[in-house]
Parts: structure tokens; C-alpha cells; sequence
């Protein structure tokens, strides 16, 4: 055995001990709720997926217009000749629906915070990000070679006092948050928060990935309530409740336009597939002519809450914490043997000691599923 193989068999003998080694598994997605896995049918809540809009058929017939109209990719970064001209009509809805001047789309919502951020923050500038933010949000920040602090969750207070501590000492200062953070549901103070931010001539900058289309009458987290908040810098993904693929920036005409110059995860990589932004464009035309179906998703995972005694959700996303890694895997094959597909969720994508099951709520889940999803979970799970 090779020292380089010696080093991988370790690193992943360690992980198997602990219970956290994760394995590939083969899914076929029958449809917006249905999977077979391992040779099992399961009704799944463990997608992204929210409105289901990846077999809708007007979704489907648009991504095939483009195949058959654009070809299979784009052939180039945007820069040079893959800025196909269905990115123009996507960037120009993104914007309208977020309320912005400009929006620009990237390969990726990881593409996009790993790209973004250096672009505003450099080895001068200060980046505070809550503690329970993305993955790609700490990439970005790191890659900005900034200086990073995280402050605790969802406290505003705490993120006043880091600023208050080391503002002065930077030329430039972004405050970075989840809109809805992906594996608890909750929603950040985004007014409290941009309300700071102005306070100490910072940036905001949302990542709305998991907020677009389901909160907000599907135009996301900075509009909860029926009240536009003035987020400058709002970032989202397309692959989530949009069905597609892809990252985006929304915000001023000048930021924008700063972006498609030097951010390097756009200028360095291919443009997305013409088929996927012409999905992306048929899923907005369904939220936007739809709100009462873009509702549903909060809506069911709100059914399930009450029938569990569980906070009440507010948005797609209901966490079951758990705790322990090993109690977590045999809590997701207990209801796997139940023909519910409810991934473990284990450290480091959460925080040691609480591994869960990340439940996901669609808006096509029927109400008895959701029921007699809940019976498990109460009586057997969380007894």
C-alpha cells in the first residue's frame, strides 16, 4: 500500500468508527416525491425540490426547446462565447423579482459565495458571518483572505459587538447570513441585521438558496411578512424549489457589472448549459403565475410541526435533532423500513451533537403521508 493509499484507509477507517462516513447511493427520482433506493420505493423527504418543479411538464419542454434550439452546452465562459442569450432574460427576472437593478447568474451556488465575496473583501477588509452559515459562505469569506468572525446564531447583538470591536480596524466590512438557514429552517433577522450593518457603513449579503420560491410569496426570504427589505446583496441558487441548476447575484447595476469583471468562479468557468437557464426561466413563470401552489411547501411542513409538537416551521425545512451520530443512522432505517426516505445528517455538516434528520417538505406531499409521517416520528422517534 502506498503512503498517499495508507493516508486515505485511515482517514476513512476513522470516520467509520465515529459514524460518520458517507456513502454514495444510487437514486432514481421517479418523480417530484417518489425515489428508489436500494432497491426500495420511498416516498422521500430529503429533497431540495420544494415545488417539484424538476418533472414539471412546462419545465421539461422548455429545457428541451433550448437543447434542441442551443445545443447540449455553452461551449465557453460567459466572457468569451457561452453567454448565450437566455442568460440576458433569466438575470433580467431574478432582478425584477428581488427588487434590484442587475443580477448576474454563476455556474453554482457554491460557484457564487466562493466567487462574491473575495470581489468585495480583501487581506484589509473583515468578514462576520453567522456561525451556522453555509459551507460555501465560510469558503468564500476564507478565500477573500480577510479577516473572518463568526458571531452566534440569529444574534444581532453579538454581531454589534464584534463590529463595534473591530470595524475600525478594516476598510471594508460585509456581514454575511443565510436567509433560510438550510439545515435548521430558521429564518435571519435580515432588518435587524441590515439595520446594523448601516449603522457601521457595512455590506449585508443574503444567501437566499433555499428561500427563493417558497417564502415570501416566492420571491424569498428579505420579503417574509409582505415587507421588502433592502438587501444589497442578495444571493440565491436555482436548484433548490427553481428545480434547475446554478448561482446568482442579485443587487446594483455597479456591483453587478464589478462582478462579471473579477469575479474569477464566473470568468474562469464554462456557462451553464442552455437547457438548464431556460428550466430556470419556466420555473419563475410558476412561481411567479402560482403563489397559492408556491405557498404549499411551508404550509406542509407546518402540518407536520403541529403534529409533532414541534416548533412551528417557517419555511420547507423541519430539523428532527437527535444528537448522537449512531441513534441518528438507526432513527433514518427505522423510517426507511417505513418507506420514508429521511437522510442522517451528521457532523461537520452540523454542529457535534446535533446529528438529525433534515426532514423537506414539497408541495406535493399528500397530507397522509405527512401524517402518518409524523405518528413515527412523535411515538417512535422523539418519545
Amino acid at each position: 500500500m502506498t503512503s498517499l493509499d495508507r493516508y486515505a484507509k485511515d482517514k476513512l477507517d476513522d470516520l467509520d468508527r465515529r459514524h460518520l462516513l458517507r456513502r454514495l447511493s444510487e437514486t432514481d427520482r421517479e418523480d417530484g416525491i417518489w425515489v428508489e433506493r436500494d432497491g426500495k420505493r420511498l416516498l422521500s423527504f430529503s429533497c431540495n425540490d420544494y415545488l417539484n418543479l424538476t418533472q414539471h411538464p412546462a419545465v421539461k419542454r422548455a429545457a428541451v426547446a433550448a437543447l434542441e434550439r442551443y445545443g447540449a452546452g455553452s461551449g465557453a465562459s460567459r466572457l468569451v462565447t457561452g453567454n448565450h442569450p437566455l442568460y440576458a432574460e433569466l438575470e433580467a427576472r431574478l432582478a425584477r423579482i428581488k427588487h434590484t437593478e442587475a443580477a448576474v447568474v454563476f455556474g453554482s451556488g457554491y460557484l457564487a459565495n466562493s466567487g462574491i465575496i473575495p470581489v468585495l473583501i480583501g487581506g484589509d477588509g473583515l468578514v462576520l458571518l453567522d456561525e451556522l452559515s453555509h459551507a460555501c459562505i465560510y469558503a468564500g469569506a476564507q478565500l477573500s483572505r480577510g479577516r473572518v468572525i463568526a458571531f452566534r446564531h440569529n444574534d444581532v447583538d453579538h454581531a454589534r459587538e464584534l463590529l463595534e470591536a473591530h470595524r475600525r480596524q478594516h476598510n471594508r466590512a460585509l456581514i454575511v447570513t443565510d436567509g433560510v438557514f438550510s439545515m435548521d429552517g430558521d429564518l435571519a433577522p435580515l432588518v435587524d441585521l441590515l439595520a446594523l450593518a448601516n449603522e457601521h457603513d457595512a455590506w449585508l449579503m443574503s444567501d437566499d438558496a433555499h428561500g427563493l420560491g417558497v417564502v415570501g410569496g416566492g420571491r424569498g426570504s428579505s420579503f417574509v411578512g409582505g415587507k421588502h427589505v433592502g438587501v444589497p446583496l442578495q444571493m440565491g441558487t436555482l436548484s433548490k424549489a427553481i428545480g434547475a441548476y446554478g448561482g446568482y447575484l442579485c443587487a446594483s447595476g455597479s456591483v453587478i457589472e464589478l462582478m462579471r469583471n473579477r469575479a474569477r468562479t464566473l470568468i474562469y468557468s464554462t456557462g451553464l448549459p442552455p437547457a438548464i437557464v431556460a428550466a430556470a426561466i419556466a420555473a419563475l413563470d410558476v412561481i411567479e403565475s402560482e403563489p397559492d401552489y408556491a405557498a404549499l411547501p411551508v404550509q406542509k411542513a407546518r402540518r407536520f410541526t403541529r403534529l409533532t409538537n414541534l416548533p412551528e416551521a417557517s419555511s420547507p425545512i423541519v430539523p428532527v435533532v437527535i444528537g448522537d451520530e449512531e441513534e441518528t443512522l438507526a432513527a433514518s432505517e427505522l423510517l426507511a423500513a417505513q418507506g420514508f426516505l429521511a437522510a442522517a445528517i451528521r457532523p461537520p455538516t452540523v454542529p457535534a451533537g446535533t446529528a438529525r434528520l433534515r426532514l423537506t417538505f414539497t408541495a406535493q406531499h399528500p397530507d397522509e403521508a405527512i401524517d402518518r409521517l409524523a405518528a413515527l416520528v412523535r411515538d417512535k422517534i422523539l418519545q
